[in-house]
């Protein structure tokens, strides 16, 4: 590869109306020498995405639009990386901002450590409070236990990318994003590039800013969707399967028996000491989640009170109803789960 081969930024577009100049703006201020182009796939946005992205195009001639019919994620990166040119493809979301040196350091990476894949941290941002506190609860690993993208890793090999630097020939020797996976595609393009014996590469220096939904109805609906597709994915794949996946389901029964005994507790005054002491331990359950919650919430990056208690509110919105759809998502597959988070 040459030293300042061209890159193709490539980006799924679907009512991001408020997000999308300002993403724009941070992909084409990149300080990088080599040739540059922004490919945006277009869904069928019902806000005024598609009036924005017109304009950004005709202001600049780097930007090709591509239409998306069907909205999903991964048949807007295939069209989009099909419309695109150079040899280096990054993949850019509407909802992030790309620090000025985000191209050069991931190209650097690519090639110094050999890999087709290279990803970094999500540094989750916020405009509002409750945005503020999501964004929180992803820097802190009680809130997913474990990607390097979200908490941080030393840098080296990985399982999955956030986003992704790749080498255009991948796409060749792999295989494009299957389509049929609405979310954990690129979880599952990770896994065939691994398994044909190339590297997929945490570098903790690229950080890109990110902003989460701004509300708790959007932040369920997007954490059921996700838990839903993640259990397609083990459904699909052994190596899909983790123990952190199954401890949210486990989670979800141990809340479930500790409200049933605090409602039968009462009525039990004459069963035996051991039945009673069962109940008891099992109402501790949600008092010790709960406590858990405003604990991680109390040392999260918040930077106030406020935020630091709507932090703590935040990991229910994301456990519970993550843990709901992986069991769904495992047992029944994911067929038709959608995120409507950001559908307007």
């Amino acid at each position: 590869m040459q030293q300042t081969p061209g890159v193709s930024y490539v980006m799924p577009v679907l009512n991001e109306a408020d997000y999308l100049a300002e993403a724009v703006r941070s992909i084409l201020a990149q300080d990088y020498a080599g040739d540059k182009e922004l490919v945006l796939a277009l869904g069928p946005s019902t806000d005024e995405t598609n009036d924005v992205a017109e304009q950004l195009a005709a202001s600049d001639e780097r930007i090709t639009l591509v239409d998306n019919p069907v909205g999903r994620t991964p048949s807007a990166l295939n069209l989009a990386i099909k419309a695109s040119r150079h040899p280096v493809i990054i993949r850019v979301d509407a909802h992030s901002e790309l620090p000025t040196d985000y191209t050069q350091r991931g190209v650097e990476t690519l090639e110094r450590v050999g890999a087709h894949d290279v990803g970094g941290l999500m540094d989750a941002r916020g405009r509002s409070p409750v945005q503020r506190a999501i964004a929180a609860a992803y820097h802190s690993k009680f809130g997913f236990g474990g990607p390097a993208y979200h908490s941080g890793a030393p840098e080296g090999e990985a399982e999955s990318a956030y986003l992704g630097i790749f080498r255009r020939e991948i796409f060749d020797l792999v295989g494009y994003y299957d389509e049929s996976l609405w979310r954990a595609q690129d979880w599952e393009l990770c896994l065939r590039i691994r398994s044909a014996g190339f590297k997929v590469w945490f570098d903790p220096e690229l950080k890109v800013g990110y902003y989460p939904r701004s509300n708790f109805k959007a932040l369920i609906a997007q954490s059921y969707a996700s838990g839903t597709w993640r259990g397609e994915i083990a459904r699909r794949f052994p190596e899909g399967k983790s123990l952190r996946h199954d401890l949210p389901p486990l989670l979800v029964l141990g809340l479930g028996a500790g409200v049933v005994s605090a409602v039968a507790y009462p009525f039990l005054d004459q069963a035996p000491a051991v039945v009673r002491g069962a109940l008891g331990l099992a109402m501790a359950v949600p008092v010790s989640y709960a406590a858990a919650c405003l604990v991680a919430g109390a040392r999260s990056n918040a930077s106030s009170f406020k935020e630091k208690l709507l932090t703590g509110a935040v990991f229910p919105a994301i456990h519970l109803p993550w843990a709901m759809g992986y069991v769904k998502g495992r047992s029944r597959g994911a067929a038709g789960t959608l995120d409507k988070g950001r559908v307007k």
